[in-house]
């Protein structure tokens, strides 16, 4: 399961609306993600669109996934009228559960979409217990 603690993430929300959306590596942007189970695997997706294959990176440390990516910024002079969409360096990390296996963690990168897939780890699917009974071999006596 995906334990939901930032008590941060509002605070990071609010500074970037002060200080602009551009991410540095000391006050990286955060990226937007959905996350569900459907079955046996937990999905995530990250939106990072205009982000480049080549600049994203996932690292597994225990139960922790940390993903980062960047989005360069406009190396021309032209004069802006907008600039809406972040850029720099975003990052997200995610505390999974021990009940996922973070050894067979799958991505793919399409259409500026991160997805992750994360297998339930074996341990932790369900499974049925066998009863027995010491009184296997015995029979009723009816009179």
């Amino acid at each position: 399961m995906l334990m939901r603690t930032d008590p941060f993430r509002e605070l990071d929300r609010l500074t970037q609306e002060v200080f602009g959306p551009n991410g540095t590596l000391a006050r990286p942007t955060a990226m937007l993600m959905d996350a569900w189970r459907d079955g046996d695997l937990f999905h995530v997706e990250f939106d990072l669109p205009g982000v480049s294959e080549d600049s994203i990176d996932i690292d597994v440390e225990r139960n922790v996934v940390t993903v980062k990516a960047e989005r360069p910024a406009r190396a021309s002079d032209a004069e802006l009228l907008a600039a809406e969409r972040p850029r720099g360096v975003f990052s997200r990390q995610l505390v999974l559960g021990d009940n996922l296996d973070t050894e067979r963690i799958e991505a793919s990168y399409d259409s500026g979409v991160l997805a992750l897939k994360i297998p339930v780890a074996e341990h932790a699917k369900p499974r049925k217990i066998e009863i027995s009974s010491r009184a296997a071999g015995r029979q009723a006596i009816t009179a």
